[in-house]
């Protein structure tokens, strides 16, 4: 769940082989409870990857695919998505069909292979100007460096010498440095996964879900009420 809330993109991964595929989509099913997480969790854009399709009861047959894709196209239709804007790509992960190129063992299949899929999805806005807002997913302490919080940048910008303030308990410190799959960085904009040092802070100080702000630029502060969006 904590890698979907931060995901710009979901793939779905549905199992093409028969009773596979039939148990993923019944009402207790993965492919159902995944895609509607993702769109619960804000997830607009998504790719579907139909995979398996070497499978024995498939051997990559048109029929098969064309009855999956409008099965599950009815459900996301349900969900909220358009899936008249989804790719659905046949794929074979054990033999790499569709995946980084077209595969000549599906020649009736027109569209894009996987690789080329992800290319074409559209960038997210990224809110750099707003005041730096970045939910903390979890806190550690590392022999050597001390305290350091990681979390996605939702807005605004996090750098070295900052003094950050964590929400809702109004503690303030310095930013000691921030890296991201462990290099420095001068600077992390909104979707960067980063861990960041903070100065004279003990890890029992800070907890998963804190918000860490700048404390010169409207820092995030407790509220008396919120809009939600509840799914049932």
């Amino acid at each position: 769940i904590t890698g979907t809330s931060q995901a710009d993109c979901a793939i779905l991964v549905v199992a093409s082989g028969v009773g596979e595929f039939e148990a993923g989509i019944s009402k207790e099913g993965q492919t159902r409870e995944h895609a509607l997480l993702a769109f619960t969790l804000g997830v607009k854009q998504m790719v579907v990857a139909i995979n398996k399709m070497d499978d024995s009861s498939v051997m990559y047959g048109q029929a098969r695919y064309e009855e999956i894709k409008a099965e599950v196209t009815t459900y996301l239709k349900k969900v909220g998505y358009k899936p008249a804007k989804i790719p659905f790509v046949p794929i074979s992960g054990w033999e790499g069909d569709n995946m980084i190129d077209r595969s000549p063992n599906m020649a009736w299949y027109k569209g894009p292979y996987l690789l080329e899929a992800l290319d074409n999805l559209n960038a997210p806005k990224r809110p750099s100007d707003k005041p730096l807002r970045l939910p903390l997913q979890d806190v550690y302490k590392i022999g050597g460096i001390g305290t350091v919080p990681v979390g996605r940048v939702e807005t605004g910008v996090i750098k070295p010498g900052m003094v950050a303030t964590f929400g809702p308990v109004g503690l303030s410190t310095e930013v000691k440095s921030v890296e991201m799959h462990h290099e420095s960085l001068p600077e992390a904009l909104p979707g960067d996964n980063v861990g960041f040092n903070v100065k004279n802070v003990s890890v029992k100080e800070l907890r998963r879900g804190f918000v860490a702000s700048d404390s010169k630029n409207d820092p995030a502060k407790g509220t008396q009420d919120f809009t939600a969006q509840v799914i049932v």
